[in-house]
This record gives structure tokens, sequence and C-alpha cells, in this order.
């Protein structure tokens, strides 16, 4: 493959006609690929990167579509469309041309309406993945700009971070050795290093560091031919939808030995075998949930379109039914339960050092370009704006979560340099070579900010190569979020208990959680095992009624999630770095909180554009209506097949009577089951305890309403043949209204817990209000 058929040449150069020059971006020495790709690390113009995007393409792979005549005609294939074709075919042969023509209109009918309502779910999940985009960090003109990923060009200078997904195969520039995540793509388990020079491949995660790079392919053309897929759609089966095609296969089982009843009897009384035949296939479809599917995706999507105009993103589908029988949630403190907004309070100091020297310190180990929220908050305690001019950073190296501080090499006006760090407290002074002589000022500094509820920041320097010397303590304050105490006090009335996990102090934990009235038994993380630990009955007795956790590293979070599932609980996560990766992906529904990294919102089921919890209660209560729906349908079609096959069964059996024609069957099944549809948009009220499937509940329901069923057609049936005499056309067609106005009543029955006229549906709500 030629340079220039895969990547851009350099202005005015010549082709490259060896086979193997992809690869040799890959290895060759970072100034020839800077000449190769006519760029450099100041990147490209927008001009230049406009031109580069028609002519190689957007940075994505292609998605192979389904032609949408194709995806019709599937709607014609399967058992159930089988089925229905067959019986078409013997009203052929039959000639029973009225019944030919009204069963292949209702064929039709059933699977453009199947096909309509799949492609209207299609485009709605469409929509909410582009919404979850992942983002690129590029220099344009000179200034970095954070267009979407797919607009990513060979050639262009990018950004990479702790938590980013790397957006296409780049060569890595000048800067500290980062570690990369790629066992999404390798397999490996352990994180890579890689330094200046090395490429770094589309789809790995930044573990840890930060470094600029040179994309070099992009696309198809990447070196694993795919990026990281942010979202998955409705492929997994849930527990819920496993339930329901449970019910599904009982009502075949059912119909056909039902079936295998007439059929023998009809055989017996040497009746048409055509005709048995037809009316057993029909019966048959009538047994079947026809609209199921249809009914579980539109369900699905709607729901899921009402949480986005909610900001809650959802990115697998089956977390909704999942989130409805959460009875855990695991809360992040900061950014969830508090504002995420950090003030700088009074520095404690040590010796002779002053409070505007740790600030300045503190304000030099910080870069505001990182936007973060510890950095701005110590750079905006600086009370002369103009203190840092003085001063020029030669080397900086970025918090992490491993190492916990982050260090800048300073060069100052007279030539003289020094190094500045700022971190976790315990981490400073691990580090501090006068750490003994202050530990028991600096303990207890320390725990006076936390029990007042702030968190605390540890400020060190060293002159030139000399060792590092404490200076003191920089209070932050992140005050609770104003809709906080009400989102918690909501969700135990929802019979969710929300358990706060930070890695804060103990007493910063504490204040937090009394303030919002959580209560105040918080474990130390320190106590707790990881994932290979099998706690004792009493640790795990201690995390189930603990009502937060402190100090706790990402391994715990996992650990506290696997606890609690193994103990029969239903576990929410919510988190936004990229270490809370694992816990978010092994909780039953992660959430990825607002402004979480692009590792984190590809791990969770759910991503939240809005900062807080209260956007969880509204899918919580969302995701509950959907299985109360969900409910109704499963009850609805259990009661109506029994009504339909017992009244049919007996009819036939006892009386000698077909008291429906199959046109008729095939009409009541697809005619009721596309009614039914309506249930994705009903309004219903959601119970205040999570949700579980109760199968015994829901048969023994439907088996009460499809028992009741039969006994009052069969009165009418008496009505219509022993009193009025109707003829045998008049009473079929008396027996066709009965059961199909009886199927659209049953779902007022069933669509509510209480009495049927307890919540109004939608339609009626919507005609009220007009």
């Amino acid at each position: 493959m030629k340079a220039e058929a895969d990547h851009p040449k350099a202005p005015g150069s010549k082709a490259d006609s060896k086979p193997d020059a992809k690869d040799n971006l890959q290895t060759l020495p970072l100034s020839e690929v800077e000449k190769k790709l006519g760029s450099s690390p100041d990147g490209l113009t927008q001009a230049e990167a406009t031109t580069r995007l028609k002519q190689y393409g957007p940075n994505e792979i292609e998605e192979k579509k389904t032609n949408a005549f194709l995806k019709l005609l599937s709607y014609f294939w399967g058992p159930i469309p089988w089925m229905i074709e067959v019986a078409v075919v013997l009203s052929g042969i039959v000639r029973h041309w009225p019944d030919f023509f009204i069963i292949l209109l209702l064929l039709v009918a059933n699977a453009t309406v199947g096909f309509w309502e799949e492609r209207q779910a299609g485009n709605a999940i469409d929509a909410l993945k582009a919404r979850l985009a992942i983002k690129a960090r590029v220099k344009r003109d000179g200034k970095w700009v954070t267009p979407p990923a797919r607009e990513l060009v060979p050639g262009d200078a990018i950004r990479l971070r702790l938590g980013d997904i790397v957006p296409a195969d780049a060569r890595l520039l000048d800067g500290d050795e980062i570690s990369v995540d790629q066992s999404a793509l390798t397999g490996e388990s352990l994180p890579a290093t890689r330094k200046s020079g090395d490429a770094v491949f589309s789809g790995s995660i930044i573990r840890r560091g930060e470094i600029g790079a040179l994309v070099y392919a992009t696309g198809g053309k990447t070196y694993f031919g795919k990026t990281a897929e942010l979202v998955e759609t409705a492929v997994t089966v849930s527990h819920f939808q496993k339930a329901v095609l449970k019910i599904g296969n009982y009502l075949i089982m059912l119909a056909l030995a039902m079936v295998a009843v007439i059929i023998g009897l009809g055989i017996y009384r040497g009746e048409p075998i055509l005709t048995v035949l037809q009316f057993a296939l029909v019966l048959t479809v009538a047994a079947i949930p026809v609209a199921m599917p249809t009914v579980l995706s539109v369900t699905m999507a709607v729901g899921a379109r009402l949480l986005a105009k909610k900001q809650a993103i959802v990115s697998k589908l089956v977390a909704i039914e999942e989130l409805a029988g959460v009875d855990v949630l695991c809360a992040d403190k900061t950014g969830t339960l508090t504002q995420n907004k950090l003030t700088l309070g009074d520095p404690f100091c040590l010796g002779e050092i002053t409070p505007d020297q740790v600030i300045l310190a503190g304000a030099l180990a910080s870069q505001a370009e990182n936007d973060d929220t510890i950095d701005l908050a110590v750079l905006g305690g600086l009370k002369d704006k103009q203190a840092l001019k003085p001063y020029q950073v030669t080397h900086f190296q970025p918090f992490d979560p491993v190492h916990k501080r982050t260090e800048a090499t300073i060069k100052a006006a007279d030539g003289s340099t020094f190094k500045v760090t700022k971190g976790a407290p315990q981490v400073i002074q691990e580090l501090s070579a006068n750490a003994a002589a202050v530990k028991a000022a600096v303990d207890k500094a320390v725990n006076d900010f936390a029990a007042r509820g702030f968190r605390a920041l540890g400020v060190a320097r060293a002159d030139g190569d000399g060792k590092w010397q404490l200076l003191g303590v920089l209070p932050l304050f992140d005050p609770p979020r104003e809709d906080a105490k009400s989102t918690i006090a909501t969700a135990a009335q929802m019979g969710v208990k929300i358990k706060m996990v930070t890695g804060d102090a103990l007493a910063i934990a504490r204040e937090t959680a009394k303030v919002l009235g959580m209560g105040t038994n918080i474990l130390d993380g320190a106590t707790l095992g990881d994932s290979k630990t099998k706690e004792t009955t009493a640790v795990t007795k201690s995390i189930e009624d603990a009502d937060g956790f402190a100090q706790v590293f990402p391994e715990h979070k996992f650990h506290i999630v696997d606890v609690l599932q193994k103990h029969g609980h239903i576990v929410g996560m919510t988190g936004d770095g990229v270490n809370d990766a694992p816990a978010l992906k092994k909780a039953d529904c992660g959430f990825a909180v607002s402004g979480a990294t692009d590792a984190a919102r590809a791990a969770a089921s759910i991503v939240l554009v809005a900062p807080g919890l209260s956007v969880i209660i509204d899918a919580l209560k969302e995701s509950r209506k959907i299985f109360q729906r969900m409910n109704s349908y499963a009850m609805y079609r259990i009661a109506e097949t029994l009504r339909v096959l017992l009244f049919m069964t007996l009819a036939i059996v006892i009386f000698n009577f077909y008291p429906l024609t199959a046109i008729m069957i095939v009409m009541l099944a697809l005619l009721n089951d596309g009614a039914i549809l309506s249930i994705a948009y009903d309004n219903v009220t959601y119970r205040n305890q999570p949700e579980a499937w109760n199968m015994r509940l829901v048969l023994g329901i439907a088996t009460v309403l499809g028992l009741v069923g039969p006994i009052a057609a069969f009165g009418l049936f008496y009505l219509g043949d022993r009193i009025f005499h109707l003829g045998h056309p008049q009473l079929q067609t008396m027996m066709y209204l009965m059961l199909s106005v009886a199927g659209h009543l049953t779902i007022f029955q069933t669509r509510t817990r209480g009495p049927w006229w307890s919540t109004r549906p939608l339609c009626l709500r919507l005609v009220s209000r007009d």
C-alpha cells in the first residue's frame, strides 16, 4: 500500500511506493513522520484539516447498515410469519378468498408497523449515540479546540490526558512517559508504558500521564481497524426480557396442546383436513405474542428518549430494566453529592512560612489549562494575580490516582530552580524530610479541617537538588449540592439506600454525610479487602449496614459492589474517573456522572449530562414506570391467550361449533396486539419500592382473568344461541366483537395495581388537558 493512499504527503513531496509505508509511520523517526505527514507539533490549519477530511474521510469505522427494503422483508421471515403465510396459502387452496385477502393484508400491515416502530427506535438510539460521541483536543490554527473525534485527520496534533480514549493511531511527541491500557484491543491485563516517539493505538485508554501526539492513521486505516465503541445497544437480553420470553414459550406450548386436541377431534369428526389445518394454524398465531418484540423495543426506546430529555443518556437499553430493581446506590461524593466548586480557606503554615508562600507554592504546582477544580481553586486563592509571572514552569507532572500529587519544576527570575508539589497530606508527608518533626501539628491541622468539612492539600518545596520540605496545608471546601439532601430523602422513600463512596478522609466523609442526613456510619476503605478477598459474615454485614465508605481506592469500589451483589442487592454505582470504570462495569447499573472521562462513559450503562443525584432519581422513577408497563403487557398477553384458547377449544369440543372464523382470529391477534403498542406511552404510577419480577403474582392474576373471560363469553354465547336464536354468522360476529372489546378492557385491569379507574390512561389525560 502506498503512503499517499493512506496518509497525506508533505506538500511537493514525491510518492512513496514502499508497500509497508503505513507501518513505517509507526516506526520511523518522529522527524521523518512529520515530513511524510506534512505536519508538526503545532498541528494543522483548519483549512488543511478540512481538505484532508474530504480526502481521507471521517475518523470512524463505516457501519454496515441493512438495506431498508431487506429489513422490511425480514418481517415476513420467521416462525410467526411462516404460520400466517401458510394460513394465507391454505385459504387460497380452499378458495376462501375473503379470508385470503384479509389475512394477507393483516400480514403486510403487521410487518409494516413492526418495521416502522423498530426503525423509529433505531433512530432514537442513533441520536443518543451521537450525543455520547467522544471529542478530541486538537491544535488547529495554533489554538486548542475540541471537535468530535470523527473529524480528526492524519497530521493533527492532539493532547492525550488521564482517562482519555485514544481517538486515532498516533505517535507520541515530547513529554513524560505515559501508561496506556490496551486490554480492550490486545487482551493485555497490565497497562503498557509508552514514551516520546512510541505509537499509541485507537481505542486504548490513558491510565497515567499526559502528553501530545501526532495522528498518523484514522478510521478504517488504523492499526486495529476500528475505534472503541462507546455505546452498546440492546443486544444483551436482560433478566426481565428472559422472563417475558419464557412466558412466550409457555403460551406457545399451551396453544400447541389445545390445537392438537382440535385437530384430532376435527379428523375424528370427518371435517375437511385443509379447513381444520387452516383454523389450527390461525389459532396458534392468536396464542403467540406476535407484537412482543416490538412492544419491548418501543417501550425501551420511548423510555430512553424520556430519560434523554431529563439529561440521562442510556447507552445500554437493558439498563433501564435493571435500574427499576436497584435498591443500593453507591454515590461518589465530589460533584455528585457536593457542588465540585472548591473554595480555598485559610492555610495552615509551618514555622515562619506565610500563608501567601504556601498558596504560591500550591499555585505553581497547578495548571489552569487542565481545567481541574482543585488547581483552579488554588490558583483562585492567589491575592496577586501577577504573582506567577516571574516564574517559568520547565516541567509539570499531572495528578494521577496512584501517586496522588502534582509536581512542577520551576525556574525563578534570578535563574535558580526549585520544585514544588501538592497532593494528599499523607503522601506529601511521606515525601518530606521534615515530616517527623511536624507530623503531630500537621495531623492535628488536617483533622481540624476535616471536622469542619474541609479537604486538606499538603504543599512542599525542594530547592535545587535538595530534599522536600513540607510548607503547610491548604484547606479546600466543597459545599454540598442544594438538592442533595432532599434527593437522598426521596431515594430513601423509594426504597433505595444511597451509600457515599469517597477517597476523602474519614472525618470529611462523616461531616458531609451528617450535613446531608445520610447517617454517620462511615467505614474506612483501608479495612476492606479487594476482589480476591472473601469477606467474613461480620464484614459483609458491616458493608451492608454502612452509610458510606471513606479513603477508598478503585479496587475497594469494585469489591464493595461485588459483596453487595453477592448478598442479593441490585447495585447502582456512580463514577467519573478512569479508575471508576471497573466498578461501573461491575454494577448492575453504572452511571457516568457529568464531566466523566471517556473511559468511565464507555463502562457505564447511563451517562448523566447534568450534575447531581436528582437526575438519577428521575431515571429511577422512569425505569419503574417502564417496568410496570412491561408487567402490564405480560399479564394482558397471558390472560388474553388463555381466554381465546379456552373459549375456542371448549366451544369446539363441547358444542361442535366454531365461534370465530379463521380471519376473525387473525384480526383478533394482530389488531389487539397492535393497539397494545400504546402501552409504551401509557401514564402509570411507579411504586416506591424496587421492582422485582414476581412470576407467581403475574401468572396468578393473569390466570384468574383468563378463566373469568370464557365464563363471560359462554354466557353471551348462550344468550345469542338459545335465547335470541341468532344464526351462525351473527353469533360469530357477536363473539368476535365481545372478545375484541374484552381484550382491550383487560389492559385496563392489568395496567394498574389498584382499581382500574385509579390511574387515567395517557390519552384521557391529553383529552382532559385539551
